[in-house]
């Protein structure tokens, strides 16, 4: 059921989206890419409620797109999962799967036994007594609904893999600064930090572009079409809609808040590092102003990220594969190129 094509998969919070990829002798080149939008409720937060519409929205995706494998890399993400970088006992590759649930049972908010567990080392563990890494524990049931929804497609989840470290693959800027990568989706917000592409912080904000759009058409009595239309438009711009602006730079304030307490993290437990550059990626991205707020409120540089920079383009393609939808598929890049050739 393998195939020489890797494909990642993105299940997001309005739609989901797949990147197929090959290896060229240059480096992984897009084939195809595509997207379905999902119902209203359908995921939210990264957490399947209505798994018949993601299976029937992966159906029409793999329908209208031309994928040629039906094995994929599947990110998950959750306000749940936990990231935390902690030192285990160096027991060896192979022993250390079956001894992590014991080994940080007292670490974890959730039982082991509801958690699926995994750690990514980031020192050499030659000689040691123990080794430094990154704890992943995601909650068991929603990762096998996710699984179950994909697999009810007449696909094939070849891995699982956290949505954050995709981002990390695809759109992380390798040089000497700590660098923040920001994906704000509709209803979760990503925050990856990293030096030269080793993380530092990885978290899920369970705020995004949905509560935005939420609070303006209260606040304006609007739908929510009018709400989002007007969002987009408008963003932090006062020359725009003064109004409008105001009460989306209010709504705003609370994930500025979470980014910044999350910065504050790095000068906790007498770590020195400190974040010089943020990374912007994800439809929420887009909002017209939003740079300028976080470098203000933040004292950074902000960038947009450019998730398809590590791709080259196929000669045969006539136009950009991604078209508009190239900062929502940072995510669905990096499965594509974290997957096994």
């Amino acid at each position: 059921m393998a195939t020489g094509n890797p494909i990642g998969l993105d299940v997001g919070s309005t739609s989901v989206r797949a990147v197929e990829t090959s290896r060229g002798k240059d480096g992984a080149v897009i084939t195809a890419f595509g997207r379905v939008p999902l119902p209203d409720g359908a995921v939210q937060g990264g957490v399947i409620h209505d798994e018949k519409a993601v299976t029937l929205a992966l159906k029409e995706l793999w329908s209208t797109t031309k994928f040629r494998g039906r094995t994929v890399t599947l990110g998950v993400t959750n306000p749940q999962i936990v990231v935390r970088e902690m030192s285990v006992a160096n027991v060896g590759e192979r022993d250390l799967r079956q001894s992590l649930p014991f080994q940080v049972r007292d670490s974890l908010p959730l039982p082991v036994e509801r958690s699926l567990l995994d750690f990514c080392p980031l020192e050499d563990a030659s000689g040691r007594d123990t080794v430094r890494g990154l704890l992943i524990a995601a909650p068991k049931e929603a990762v096998v609904t996710a699984v179950s929804a994909v697999e009810r497609a007449a696909l094939h989840v070849g891995r699982v893999d956290l949505a954050s470290f995709a981002l990390l693959r695809a759109a992380s800027r390798l040089d000497s600064q700590v660098e923040a990568i920001v994906d704000i989706g509709a209803q979760a917000t990503s925050v990856v930090v990293h030096d030269d592409g080793q993380p530092l912080i990885v978290r899920t904000i369970p705020r995004g572009g949905a509560e935005i759009t939420a609070i303006l058409a209260d606040r304006l009595d609007l739908t929510p079409a009018d709400a989002e239309e007007r969002k987009c438009r408008v963003g932090l711009r006062d020359d725009e809609d003064p109004v409008a602006a105001e009460v989306i730079r209010s709504a705003l304030g609370p994930i500025i808040s979470e980014i910044r307490s999350s910065f504050a993290y790095l000068n906790a437990g007498g770590r020195q590092a400190r974040v010089t550059r943020l990374s912007l990626s994800g439809g929420g991205s887009l909002l017209p102003g939003l740079g300028d707020a976080l470098r203000d409120h933040l004292g950074v540089d902000v960038v947009a990220a450019d998730p398809a920079s590590r791709l080259r383009r196929s000669h045969r393609a006539t136009s950009d594969p991604l078209g508009p939808f190239s900062s929502s598929a940072a995510v669905s890049i990096g499965l594509a190129l974290g997957a096994p050739s």
